[in-house]
């Protein structure tokens, strides 16, 4: 699809994830704009964590940006979009998140929810540490791992919730992540070091941004339910 072959490409990536769920922030059942400052303040703490991480591994080499699908302009060695990024995916995953808790009225993950973070926890951990000497895999395993035993140890009421908008936001991500990843252009627009990576893919993603993405939103939408 040649016109995916842009420089402009994540940017248009970024406005596609955030066009709707801004828009619907201010429908009269939702008005999730009454709740914006409990958003930001998650999106801001979740920040503190991610983009310096992001820095990081960006200088060593971890991922990079491929020039052909960014505008080019740069912020401590991130392209704009990056920062973009993480102002509006969790965004529209909070959107996604009260979406269902106010159109799906029955927690219906209630019971499975602590059984299934405590186990995701331990699987989480346990491949960690095999691969503890690739930077992506076992940092975000880690890390993730101790986030779901916090869950299945603080059994917070909204877990079973949160628990249904990361499935449901698992396919938005399976389209933008693949497309940053090289499911529709000659080339990734986000490239990975094989060797810091266990190398298991869903399509074209990695099998660690799944588990980057469920640690991003958990911080958010923890933040997020602590402040309204």
């Amino acid at each position: 699809m040649n016109w995916f072959e842009s420089k402009y490409l994540y940017l248009s990536l970024l406005l596609f994830t955030i066009i709707y769920p801004f828009a619907q922030s201010f429908e009269w059942r939702l008005k999730l704009y009454s709740k914006w400052r409990a958003i930001f303040k998650g999106i801001a703490v979740m920040s503190i964590v991610f983009i310096p991480w992001d820095v990081w591994f960006t200088k060593q080499g971890v991922w990079w940006f491929r020039e052909d699908y960014i505008s080019g302009f740069l912020l401590l060695e991130l392209p704009i979009e990056e920062w973009l990024f993480f102002l509006f995916v969790p965004y529209a995953c909070v959107f996604i998140y009260e979406v269902l808790n106010f159109f799906v009225k029955r927690d219906i993950l209630k019971n499975i929810a602590t059984p299934f973070f405590f186990i995701a926890g331990i699987i989480l951990l346990s491949v960690s540490v095999f691969y503890r000497y690739k930077l992506y895999t076992g940092i975000t395993f880690s890390l993730s791992g101790l986030g779901c035993l916090y869950m299945a140890w603080r059994k917070p009421i909204w877990s079973g919730r949160f628990l249904l908008a990361y499935l449901a936001s698992l396919l938005p991500f399976l389209i933008i992540n693949g497309a940053l990843t090289g499911n529709f252009t000659k080339n990734p627009v986000v490239n990975y070091n094989e060797a810091e990576i266990i190398g298991f893919r869903i399509t074209t993603i990695p099998i660690e941004d799944s588990v980057y993405n469920l640690l991003m939103l958990l911080i958010v939408i923890t933040v997020y339910e602590r402040s309204k």
